[in-house]
């Protein structure tokens, strides 16, 4: 578990967070949602020690990172697995020899154990027998899988991920979310994932946290989202009409109204949607 309490940062006299807090739950996907300037990237630079914050608590597992000592700091960054945005693949090394990097660095295991402990996290990724290849030779959803299966070879206690979804298309983003929670409960991690993606939201938002101009508006899940009357995250979220809809229609699914086994097909043939009601 990391919890946050009254995390202050600003950069000269603009202030970017404003007393955040917040607790992020072992074994969920924790996601941060909120419009870009919000203080998303912010945040999680402040959490992994890229920056250094004015005041507050930053608590992995009950020890502050912000009080460590460096030795302790070092260790517990061994903890951490962070997959970035870009994937930030090395362009000259083979994917096996990139989900190997860490390994190297912080290891000193036998070139075999290592090549077996690359070989499964590649094969848990679905990437079996790709490990001679470069990174100008996988598509862009492969390169966020060896990206993932490079951040969890430590097998890390904390997972950071910075818009994993960027940039890939509706059908390989859902498979990346499904793959990040699959592996999150598998390994009881704490997952903390910045996005702008709606679909992970309301997917695997177990746990989120909604930051507008540097303060916490919002907290709960991607049920309780649904049912939410908070004028500033429905704008956000849903704030188109197609995605209004949609949250009606959960709406409904969530309170059993209608089906979500419903056949659609025969609803708009029949030109009526059956909602149970005057059913005994």
């Amino acid at each position: 578990m990391i919890e946050l309490r009254n995390v202050i940062k600003s950069f000269g006299d603009k202030a970017v967070l404003k007393g955040v807090n917040a607790r992020f739950d072992k074994g969920k996907t924790n996601l941060i949602i909120g419009a870009s300037g919000s203080g998303k990237t912010v945040l999680q630079k402040c959490m992994v020690g890229l920056l250094k914050i004015d005041s507050g608590e930053i608590l992995f597992s009950g020890t502050d990172f912000v009080t460590m000592s460096g030795e302790d700091r070092k260790l517990l960054r061994q903890q951490i697995g962070m997959l970035f945005q870009g994937s930030a693949l090395f362009d000259s090394m083979t994917v096996e020899q990139n989900v190997m990097f860490p390994l190297d660095m912080f290891t000193k295991w036998t070139r075999g154990e290592k090549l077996e402990r690359v070989n499964f996290v590649l094969e848990r990724v679905d990437l079996k027998g790709v490990n001679a290849k470069r990174p100008d030779e996988i598509s862009g959803g492969m390169k966020k899988r060896v990206g993932i299966a490079r951040a969890i070879v430590l097998k890390p206690k904390y997972l950071f991920c910075d818009e994993p979804n960027s940039g890939l298309d509706p059908r390989t983003s859902m498979l990346i979310d499904k793959l990040i929670h699959e592996i999150t409960k598998e390994n009881d991690i704490t997952t903390i994932i910045n996005t702008h993606d709606m679909n992970s939201v309301m997917e695997i938002g177990e746990n989120i946290l909604y930051l507008d101009q540097g303060k916490e508006e919002w907290k709960g899940t991607n049920k309780e989202i649904i049912f939410s009357k908070h004028e500033k995250l429905n704008d956000f979220i849903f704030a188109s009409e197609f995605l209004k809809d949609a949250k009606d229609m959960r709406a409904l699914e969530e309170r059993g109204i209608i089906d979500n086994d419903r056949n659609m097909d025969k609803i708009l043939k029949e030109g009526s949607i059956d909602t149970g009601e005057g059913k005994e």
